[in-house]
């Protein structure tokens, strides 16, 4: 007893040696040197601490681990802070077993692939359809394996979680059924989809399921932390199979948990409907994703487990070109019996190749990079390059170099011409979901390759010379294919597509099913109608000559928001009137203090129905309009019905800061983000809900609408819903450029381009837009101009300015790049911008105080993530669309 006492206690001092030393200390067959030993400057990499820690105090994640490798060696390799803060508090330990969540997809999955491809088991060029045949989808059969790795399918993101399935039958099941939203090959969209695919394509292509066949390469490249965890869903039926593994005690506690049941279930459309002791159980071995959850912790997009060591033993592998590091000249058994079978058991090199995982040609074919959009951003195989998802890569590691994130808190970043790799583990989703490590990952990044003491910039520039004239030879078929994918009309007026995708079909609106069924929800009822001109069906007709037409409506009344019946009003105040077609009254709700319907006006109604079309901003006064229509008709009883219609600037992306709930107005009905992501049947629920407003709230839902898509892409004609929103390109820039125009500043009111343009007499157009072209923000270029409005502030003013120019809409962020401009103003035209009006339509004085104070436009951004995280959460019960 007394001599295992004494073992324990000496491997106890042992691992507490690893977790602080990053000296001469074995990294499971990597060695561990001083950063000078290898031309790394250890101060430099000192800086990793002072930013991890500093994040960590301000709650950005509970603590991390991070190994960075160079030329073969590791030279910095430390944990910090703590993997559990609830239910109880542990200390973060070198060894810790992560959830890395879409790590997943490089590492276990495009892997896999590209060993059945080294076997001749797979093409590349393979189709689903010679795999998964049973697709209703005809053109999805023909996305290819090349096109599943690279994210540019034509799925979307994910299934909805809203819909109820478990494991493998069950997202056969889904994926059955399921529609490209895009034509192959046409636009990259970051799919958890592609990679559940291929993890099916796996299996039945090898005959084995995706974690046992990781598991024997994951033996050969000796990562013996590195695996899935399965086990049963609790809601799947007994006739479906899945592996059990049961975790032992050591490796359970050296797992970081994630986040909670209800927390996890609240993603994607998801919703827990357990008791509140099943929510609260923290997720400690199984996986977060929750689509892998409910495919019982294995999928090809999520569900692998490992530590930071075994993903760098994975790094150094692939910056060695295929070959396992740390195995001796003889290799592993199984990689010499594998190897010798590639050239008929003849061995070119027989060191190499019984030391290999993959061939040197297949780790070639994997980082090379792909054009996946229009500009030129780029994807390896299962890898991430130049794309908005690669601020991992920092700022100095040149384009050429590959890595990934996980949701999770986790990363990767790989550069194969300076050999060097970082590893950055954390579980920054723990214990609330609110954590985020997105900027640290990339100063982490940026530290690392600044620590390079002798950096190979000549290589670095031929490796993004090379990278770059890949992307120009690749462009102009990219162009032509997506080109080639837009319908075209016939001489019969029929649209088609060139690719075979069918033409984009008209979304219906509201009314339009309301008119198909018959009205059949307002039969026999007196109704008020709360509309203006966008209210219109698909062929253009007046919502009000329809009701009006209605054989079983009695249409009694209309009720008109800001801009009037007709939308055509500018002014602060809009009169009753009577409608001059159908002889109704018209009451103003844009015409006094209360903005709102009086109870005579509504006394004697039997329903209120709303159509007007939204513009997917927070500071426009129809929403605001919806909310004070229902608290007057939910005090009289009085059933809405709210006609849907799209955001039309997407359902997916939200941006912004939430508004502060004591200074909400009429100019901010609720507290949710500038850019909010809802329909207004959507949002009405959601302002019903959580305002505990009581309304008989009734959605007639849309049909052909899903979440990403954007106007142009419903078929629907754009009618301007106010007299300066006369485009969606307007309407795409307002979240952003919308918000500055309470302040001293022309925002285009007055000329032919609202909210294209900024300008005042005391700005200098070439000086603003050098400075913000310098700052390079995605999708976006901005070009100095002179323009007199003939309107509005500086009336017949010769005013100096910038128009604003989206190049690429898929990664312009509206909000983000208002906030770039006000911060360029705030530093460049400090005495004469007037910041302070800035709050009235941000309504968030957190950001308004961190503008005055001089942060960075990174840092503000960074400042709503939170907010934008629970907004999420608090979105996901009231969405009615996929």
């Amino acid at each position: 007893m007394k001599v295992l006492l004494k073992k324990i206690a000496l491997l106890t001092l042992f691992s507490l040696f690893l977790c602080v030393s990053a000296v001469k200390i074995p990294a499971q067959g990597l060695p561990v040197v001083k950063p000078e030993d290898v031309g790394m400057n250890s101060a430099k990499l000192d800086q990793i601490e002072t930013v991890v820690k500093a994040d960590i105090e301000k709650k950005m994640l509970p603590g991390a681990v991070v190994i960075v490798g160079h030329k073969g060696k590791i030279v910095y390799r430390k944990a910090f802070g703590n993997r559990s803060l609830v239910p109880t508090v542990e200390p973060m330990t070198i060894d810790t077993i992560f959830d890395v969540a879409s790590l997943t997809k490089p590492i276990a999955t495009a892997t896999s692939i590209m060993i059945l491809v080294e076997q001749g088991k797979l093409r590349l060029n393979d189709t689903i359809g010679m795999y998964i045949p049973d697709i209703d989808d005809e053109n999805a059969k023909k996305v290819t394996i090349l096109q599943l790795l690279t994210h540019v399918s034509g799925y979307r993101p994910d299934f909805d979680l809203g819909e109820k399935w478990t494991g493998r039958e069950g997202m056969l099941a889904a994926l059955k059924v399921e529609k490209l939203r895009h034509a192959p090959g046409t636009r990259f969209v970051y799919s958890d989809i592609n990679f559940e695919i291929l993890g099916e394509i796996i299996y039945l292509v090898s005959k084995k399921r995706l974690e046992d066949l990781v598991d024997e390469w994951f033996k050969e490249m000796n990562m013996p932390d590195s695996s899935f965890n399965s086990f049963r869903p609790s809601e799947a039926p007994a006739s479906q199979y899945f592996r059990i593994d049961n975790i032992s005690s050591a490796n359970l506690a050296r797992l970081a948990p994630t986040e909670n049941i209800r927390g996890q279930n609240s993603y994607l459309g998801g919703r827990f409907e357990g008791d509140d002791k099943e929510g609260d159980k923290m997720l400690r071995g199984q996986v977060h994703d929750p689509t892998a959850f409910r495919m019982g912790g294995v999928a090809g997009h999520a569900g692998l487990f490992s530590t930071a060591d075994d993903i760098a033993r994975y790094a150094q592998m692939m910056i060695n070109g295929g070959i396992v590091p740390g195995l001796p000249a003889g290799g592993n058994a199984r990689v010499n019996e594998r190897a010798s079978t590639q050239q008929s058991g003849t061995l070119v090199n027989t060191r190499v190749s019984a030391n290999r995982v993959l061939s040197a040609a297949t780790v070639a074919k994997m980082t090379a990079p792909y054009v996946v959009s229009p500009e030129g951003h780029t994807r390896g195989l299962g890898w991430d390059m130049n794309t908005s998802f690669s601020s991992n890569r920092g700022e100095f590691f040149p384009l050429g170099s590959f890595g990934h994130t996980g949701f999770t808190g986790t990363s990767v970043w790989i550069d194969p011409v300076s050999e060097t790799f970082y590893v950055f583990m954390s579980n920054r989703v723990h214990p609330d979901g609110k954590g985020n490590v997105t900027p640290l990952r990339a100063r982490v990044a940026t530290i690392v390759a600044s620590a390079i003491e002798n950096p190979p910039t000549d290589k670095w520039k031929q490796a993004e010379a090379e990278h770059n004239a890949a992307v120009n030879a690749q462009l102009p078929a990219f162009k032509t294919g997506t080109q080639a994918s837009l319908p075209a009309t016939t001489q019969s007026g029929v649209q088609t597509s060139p690719a075979g995708m069918p033409a984009l079909q008209s979304v219906l609106n509201g009314i339009d099913i309301l008119e198909r069924d018959g009205f059949k929800e307002l039969a026999g009822k007196k109704i008020g109608l709360v509309t203006n001109h966008t209210g219109q069906n698909l062929a253009g007709k007046s919502t009000i000559d329809i009701l009006h037409e209605a054989k079983n409506v009695e249409f009694v009344s209309i009720f008109a928001p800001e801009h009037g019946i007709r939308g055509e009003l500018d002014t602060e105040k809009i009169d009753d009137t009577k409608d001059e077609k159908t002889g109704l009254p018209v009451y103003s709700l844009y015409k006094d203090g209360m903005r709102r319907p009086k109870p005579e006006q509504l006394k004697g109604l039997d329903a209120v129905v709303y159509d007007i079309q939204d513009i997917g901003a927070r500071f426009y006064t129809y929403t605001a309009t919806l909310k004070n229509v229902m608290e007057e008709a939910a005090k009289l009883d009085i059933p809405i019905y709210v006609l849907d219609r799209p955001n039309p600037i997407n359902g997916v992306d939200i941006e912004g800061s939430l508004a502060d709930e004591d200074k909400l107005a009429f100019i901010a009905a609720h507290t949710i983000p500038v850019r909010y992501g809802l329909t207004i049947g959507e949002l009405g629920q959601m302002m019903n809900t959580e305002r505990k407003i009581g309304a008989d709230l009734r959605i007639i839902k849309m049909e052909g609408w899903t979440r990403s898509m954007w106007f142009d892409e419903t078929g629907q004609t754009w009618v301007n819903p106010s007299p300066n929103m006369r485009s969606l390109t307007q309407a795409t820039l307002y979240p952003g450029i919308g918000l500055l125009e309470t302040t001293n500043l022309s925002v285009g009111r007055g000329t032919d381009t609202p909210f294209e343009v900024i300008g005042a007499p005391w700005l200098d157009g070439p000086k603003l837009a050098k400075y913000l072209n310098e700052r390079n923000l995605p999708g976006v270029r901005f070009i100095p101009v002179r323009y007199k409005p003939n309107a509005s502030v500086f009336k017949d003013e010769q005013l100096s300015g910038i128009n604003i120019v989206i190049t690429d809409r898929r990664t312009f962020r509206s909000v983000r790049t208002g906030i770039e401009i006000a911060a360029a103003l705030r530093k460049l035209y400090t005495n004469d911008w007037q910041v302070d009006r800035y709050l009235r339509l941000l309504v968030n004085q957190d950001v308004l105080d961190r503008l005055k104070k001089g942060e960075s436009p990174e840092s503000i951004e960074n400042s709503w993530k939170t907010g934008l995280d629970e907004f999420r959460k608090r979105q996901a019960s009231y969405l009615l669309y996929k």
